[in-house]
């Protein structure tokens, strides 16, 4: 059965998730983990993101030999759904267990239907990267914390796939990174960047330094963790034009954060707002400009007219 209908933006609070949050990001890095390991390679890694549908995140069709097949993350039935182009499917819950058993019968399912994954069984992006068939510390799940996170999900993946409308130039979509557990959208100058210094954990420097290749302004939504103890939209740009900390951003509550090297934005400014979808959009926007105008880029030829905008 599915779950009731929801606030269109829903109540986030980090403490009261923390754990099926942590355990929820294993469980997306191991799905995920197999699109790295057969999709073919896309600038800045898009082939291995995940993408928002209207139940839960998708992997979208993956080759293997002549097949195809897709992986879902269905959080109103709370289901892992795998199925092949061949018509061949297998379902896995979603309730409590540990990252070990998720992972071995993830593992048994795609083997059930033929499908022949070799993974890297290792977190990547975290500090304490605990290959999955050992991790037992991870093992919370709570079904309607899941729900109203992906929710969120649903919500900003609207609003940022509007965003990107506004803009003619090369663009990424609205698409889900299961190593930082964000939801992201990114534009690009055209021009290339100086080399990344990398420094993520248990990521190799290389990773970083295809990701951001070229320059460019970056934004997305992050449920907080670290110097963040609350959810936030964030928005950055790769290099870092002088004076950008100092851009007079928009709505009221936004902020840059000294230490994340990024603008924020809590999430509950954005629900409490009078037309939430209205304020995100201003933050996109205005951090944005900042990047554009800061880094000389060229408007007037990858801006689409404002009386286009969707």
């Amino acid at each position: 059965m599915s779950d009731p209908i929801r606030p269109a933006w829903p109540a986030l609070p980090l403490a009261q998730w923390r754990d099926t949050y942590e355990t929820l990001h294993m469980w997306t890095q191991i799905v995920g983990k197999t699109r790295l390991a057969l999709a073919p390679m896309e600038n800045h890694w898009w082939q291995i993101a995940l993408y928002v549908t209207s139940r839960g995140l998708t992997t979208s069709a993956m080759p293997l030999g002549v097949r195809t097949f897709s992986v879902d993350f269905d959080f109103l039935e709370h289901e892992l759904r795998i199925r092949a182009s061949d018509g061949a499917s297998r379902s896995l819950p979603l309730a409590p267990r540990s990252v070990a058993d998720f992972y071995a019968d993830y593992m048994e399912a795609l083997r059930s239907l033929g499908l022949d994954v070799t993974i890297r069984p290792v977190p990547c992006e975290i500090e304490v990267a605990t290959p999955f068939a050992g991790d037992r510390e991870h093992a919370s799940y709570d079904g309607e914390a899941a729900g109203r996170w992906w929710h969120v999900q649903v919500q900003a993946d609207r609003v940022f796939k509007r965003f990107r409308g506004r803009f003619q130039g090369k663009a990424s979509p609205s698409h889900f990174f299961w190593g930082s557990f964000d939801l992201a959208t990114t534009r690009f100058s055209g021009r290339a960047a100086p080399l990344h210094p990398g420094g993520a954990p248990n990521c190799p420097d290389w990773v970083m330094q295809e990701a951001y290749s070229r320059e460019c302004s970056s934004a997305g939504f992050w449920p907080g963790g670290g110097p963040l103890a609350e959810p936030a939209f964030y928005a950055y740009a790769y290099p870092e034009p002088a004076g950008f900390a100092d851009w007079p951003v928009r709505p009221e509550g936004a902020y840059y954060h000294r230490e994340m090297r990024e603008f924020v934005l809590p999430y509950d400014v954005v629900r409490a707002a009078a037309s939430p979808d209205d304020a995100l959009l201003d933050f996109l926007q205005s951090t944005y400009e900042a990047a554009a105008e800061l880094g000389g880029w060229d408007r007037a030829f990858i801006d689409r007219p404002v009386e286009l905008w969707p």
